[in-house]
């Protein structure tokens, strides 16, 4: 079975990215272009390859220029080859490569519906109070985490 390209599962992941930050079903997008969810899951995936015409199908309903599935797009998938694992060290989506998308924080589902629920907040002032405080917590965390504490039990 052949590998995904670097590029499609690139792409695939800025559109699925895009997808859950708008709160669309996979079923909704393939309805808009129509396509059935299955073919929507081979496109996140990367398992099947957009062509041009399709991607900018995609773009039209998710609201985005086609250069945004291209964005971020990792050194690696510019080679333009397949990463086969034939004779290669640090092969597709081992650890240390920039396809280690399980520790990406800006694809997991929690982060794209923070953030969704966060600009549903109409008040401005409101909004950003939020954004400070959720700063803070990380800092404090961090700080801990950095200063040897995390483990520990909290003090009552």
């Amino acid at each position: 079975m052949a590998k995904s390209h670097p590029v499609d599962v690139h792409v695939g992941a800025r559109m699925r990215q895009r997808r859950t930050l708008l709160g669309m079903s996979q079923e909704k997008l393939g309805t808009a272009v129509g396509l059935t969810f299955q073919q929507i899951q081979k496109y996140e995936r990367g398992s099947n390859r957009i062509g041009s015409s399709r991607l900018f199908e995609f773009a039209k309903v998710l609201d985005v220029p086609v250069s945004y599935f291209f964005d971020e797009m990792p050194a690696n998938a510019l080679a333009g080859r397949p990463m086969s694992g034939r004779g290669k060290k640090g092969g597709f989506g081992e650890a240390g490569t920039p396809f280690e998308q399980e520790k990406d924080p800006l694809i997991k589902r929690e982060t794209l519906e923070l953030v969704r629920a966060y600009y549903k907040i109409g008040e401005s002032r409101v909004r950003k109070r939020i954004f400070e405080m959720v700063k803070a917590v990380g800092a404090a965390s961090h700080a801990e985490t950095v200063g040897g504490r995390k483990g520990r039990q909290p003090r009552a």
